[in-house]
């Protein structure tokens, strides 16, 4: 769902950009080539949507290419100049880097035949991730966020179902059923635990940068990871090493911590009673989902032409109207046309924009060294949370590497 800078590609890149060069087909110059990231079971769904409108016989048809490890390639091509696709679908915090290296074209004046296509029309949070001083580099296609996931059965047989009552699971609200579970129960596991993380420095007040420096060893940080400790000292989190999300489809967790995407997976286990609300916090009047955006976005690429443009425009007005399809990959869809849709609230992911607190909650990271932030915390969280690493020493480690990975990249 990470590099920087066009220059000082790896050997991997360049090999790369020679196997691109040699083995390219030449596309139809009538074809959208647009390229993206899903290499899961969201891509069918995208592929749906691509045919449905290919379908309406356009005359510039989109041509979809899922891309595994698409933005080295996408270093590669802009390096290269070659091959570079029409169309792209991004993760938000790509977008400050790609524009500060010049690689991303405005799209205001690709959308100004499309009146539509306006940040009122999209959730706020999805439209203004694409902005970079004031201009419009990007049209989203979803927020994708954390969630809560819980067992109605077992929230039952512990007499828990009060802990659901103001949507807001709190820490003292999970250690107060320390002793009551059968063995082989747990309260929580640790599904996403690095974006958990991350939602709980913004629900204490923090951030992950200030005036563009990392800020990692904090307070904030420090009180994150203790909390969840303490979860996991006293038994109530599935252990290290185990797959927790797997326990929780099993029926021995009372909340999953993974992503509205998974809605769609626990859907299709027989016997799961199970419903979704927020990220747990340590109050219950202050809530985040850490969440991000797949966004529509054009590499520069001086070969496009405006004719191209002009069909690349059509193709996101249709999105932006019929994009329901997505909603079925457990995507928050951003065009609000499809959220205010009857069709979208039977969806379990339509809880998080049921109410503007509950989009408000919905927050994405656009900082430019993201991606080098949530790496250190993915590395060093389990270790810390387990008691296996000491705290201190943890969080001045993940400070380091965050550090020396934006040193290295420069």
């Amino acid at each position: 769902m990470k590099l920087r800078k066009i220059v000082g590609l790896s050997t991997v890149a360049l090999f790369a950009s020679l196997t691109l060069a040699g083995c390219g087909e030449k596309e139809d110059p009538n074809t959208i080539v647009f390229w993206n990231p899903l290499t899961g079971d969201d891509g069918a769904y995208m592929d749906n949507m691509v045919k449905e409108y290919n379908a309406t016989e356009p005359e510039y048809p989109v041509k979809s290419v899922i891309t595994s490890d698409m933005y080295t390639k996408i270093y590669t091509v802009m390096s290269s100049k070659n091959d570079v696709p029409d169309l792209t679908l991004i993760h938000a915090d790509r977008v400050p880097g790609f524009v500060k290296s010049d690689m991303l074209e405005p799209i205001e004046e690709v959308i100004s035949a499309k009146p539509e296509i306006n940040a009122d029309n999209y959730l706020p949070q999805a439209w203004s991730a694409g902005t970079v001083d004031g201009t419009q580099y990007t049209v989203p296609l979803d927020i994708h966020s954390s969630a809560m996931y819980y067992n109605i059965d077992l929230l039952e047989k512990y007499d828990a179902m009060s802990m659901l009552d103001d949507d807001v699971v709190t820490f003292d609200e999970m250690l107060s059923l320390k002793g009551k579970l059968d063995e082989g129960d747990f309260v929580v596991n640790n599904a996403l635990l690095s974006w958990t993380i991350l939602a709980q420095i913004i629900n204490l007040g923090g951030d992950i940068q200030s005036n563009g420096e990392p800020t990692v060893n904090t307070p904030e940080m420090k009180q994150a990871l203790s909390s969840l400790k303490e979860v996991a000292d006293q038994g109530l989190m599935t252990p290290n090493g185990e797959d927790g999300y797997l326990m929780f489809q099993s029926g021995n967790v009372l909340f999953s911590t993974d992503g509205t995407w998974s809605s769609t997976a626990h859907a299709g286990v027989d016997g799961l009673n199970f419903g979704v609300t927020n990220i747990y916090s340590n109050t219950p009047d202050v809530f985040t989902n850490r969440a991000s955006s797949h966004l529509f976005s054009m590499l520069n690429n001086e070969e496009r032409t405006d004719e191209k443009e002009a069909g690349i425009a059509d193709f996101l007005e249709y999105i932006r109207q019929n994009s329901i399809e997505w909603a079925k990959a457990g995507q928050i869809v951003a065009s609000t046309e499809v959220v205010e849709s009857p069709e979208f609230q039977e969806f379990k992911q339509s809880f998080f924009t049921s109410s503007e607190e509950q989009i408000e909650s919905l927050h994405i990271f656009t900082y430019e060294y993201y991606p080098y932030v949530e790496e250190a915390i993915n590395t060093y969280c389990f270790d810390i949370v387990y008691g296996e690493l000491d705290m201190d020493e943890g969080l001045a480690t993940m400070q380091k590497f965050v550090e020396d990975k934006i040193a290295e990249n420069q």
